[in-house]
């Protein structure tokens, strides 16, 4: 039988006719009409008029009533949760109620969730507070030439302002360009929202290149500094928006929303460690590449990378945190004439025991390796297993991040490694990863 078919009603036969009977506790029993009586008639009603100036009288009050309840609902409602325009108002209450069925006498706890205003209201007041906290970022940079000479070469991002005075938060990779080709007629400018046709240069106070972060600054006082939320306190299923500079300058500050879709998606990566990253379904483009993850509020809870984002799957962008990018930041403003070890590679928080029920020896195993850092340079490719790193045995991923620690900037050293089957020696000369 198709389940989802309605059934067919089996025919059955006539109903008996049923008469009113007062004197059987006003219940209905069958009349019996085989000898052709018919039923007795109830008692008779006097007929009664109403004037039409009567029915006129009852609509009108009627509307004045249901008016005045609508009204008295209303001011309430916004006495109590204050305007019932405001956007991003949502409120939840438990309610305990005492359930009288199969005599239980346990208080039942039911949620109500009360949002007033509607999502695009909210996307709206959360942009009016904070896009212009946020700006567009211009790199120009001479590469040489494989013939010789050189060609400009230009790079478009997003930044956040940290500071009224100017400090500004974005990603390394925005302004890489300026970094790994450095000439006299290298700039990085800022446009402001408030002032999109007239850029302001900026400098390099310092950069984190594991992290993907850096910070510029602008000479300019009283700048809108972004809100800053804790994101230890961010939840999955929270509404999230983003701000930036998707395709470049051209679409400065625009605004895409969605969810946070994941929390703790984690990362390891040399000279950092672990790196618990954001996940959302909020579009981030190229160009978002810095710009603001915010909260309902307004706050910043999240710099977005587009280098993060996987080109296999759509609806999957990833954010730093703000408090990890806070503390990189910090950690680059107070070193940034103390350079740090740098070699590229992003490893895989797989430990020793995983590696061996696949047959595989101990050490770090490599997910990735930025192109022309000092890693790629000296050879090593991802799926690549550090057995050894500068004389010391590599037996679970950590320990290749404290021997990385243990290194200089422009030292040589010796790495091992298995790939296929076999063990290769290299070497590398480790770089820098803040100084500038």
């Amino acid at each position: 039988m198709d389940e989802n078919k309605t059934p067919e009603v089996e025919a059955s036969e006539p109903q008996q006719s049923y008469s009113y009977t007062p004197q059987n506790n006003y219940g209905y029993q069958p009349y019996d009409n085989s000898n052709g009586q018919q039923p007795p008639k109830g008692p008779k009603k006097d007929k009664k008029y109403v004037s039409i100036g009567a029915v006129i009288l009852c609509v009108v009050l009627s509307i004045i009533i249901s008016t005045f309840t609508s009204l008295t609902i209303a001011f309430n409602s916004m006495d109590k949760g204050g305007s019932s325009s405001a956007p991003d108002t949502v409120t939840s209450s438990s309610n305990a109620s005492t359930s009288s069925e199969a005599g239980s006498s346990e208080p039942t706890t039911s949620t109500v969730i009360s949002i007033q205003g509607n999502l695009e209201s909210l996307v709206e007041a959360v942009y009016d507070k904070s896009a212009n906290s946020v700006v567009g970022i211009r790199t120009k940079a001479s590469v040489e030439g494989f013939f010789g000479g050189s060609t400009e070469s230009t790079g478009e991002g997003s930044g956040v302002i940290y500071t009224k005075d100017g400090y500004i938060i974005t990603n390394y990779h925005v302004i890489s360009g300026v970094v790994t080709n450095p000439s006299y007629d290298s700039s990085v400018e800022v446009y402001l929202m408030s002032a999109p046709e007239s850029p302001i240069d900026a400098k390099i106070i310092g950069y984190n290149v594991s992290a993907d972060l850096a910070v510029i600054k602008i000479e300019k006082n009283n700048l809108p500094a972004i809100e800053i939320a804790n994101s230890d306190e961010i939840k999955v299923g929270q509404y999230a928006i983003a701000i930036g500079c998707p395709g470049g300058i051209e679409f400065l500050n625009s605004v895409s929303y969605g969810i946070i879709s994941g929390l703790n998606r984690t990362i390891t990566i040399d000279s950092i460690g672990e790196m618990e990253l954001i996940q959302t379904d909020a579009a981030i483009n190229p160009g978002n590449s810095g710009g603001a993850l915010l909260n309902s509020k307004g706050q910043l809870i999240g710099i977005n990378s587009s280098k993060l984002v996987d080109e296999s799957f759509e609806g999957m962008g990833f954010a730093i945190p703000a408090n990890t990018a806070l503390q990189v930041v910090k950690e680059i403003m107070d070193n940034k004439d103390n350079p740090l070890p740098y070699i590229g590679i992003e490893i895989y928080k797989y430990d020793s025991k995983y590696l061996a029920s696949y047959g595989l020896p101990a050490g770090a195993a490599v997910k990735g390796v930025v192109k022309n850092a000092p890693a790629y340079k000296g050879g090593i490719r991802a799926g690549d297993i550090i057995t050894q790193f500068n004389k010391v045995e590599i037996k679970e991923y950590t320990d290749f991040v404290d021997a990385l620690d243990n290194t200089k900037p422009g030292q040589s050293v010796n790495v091992v490694i298995y790939r296929n089957g076999r063990y290769l020696t290299t070497t590398i000369v480790v770089g820098s990863n803040n100084s500038y």
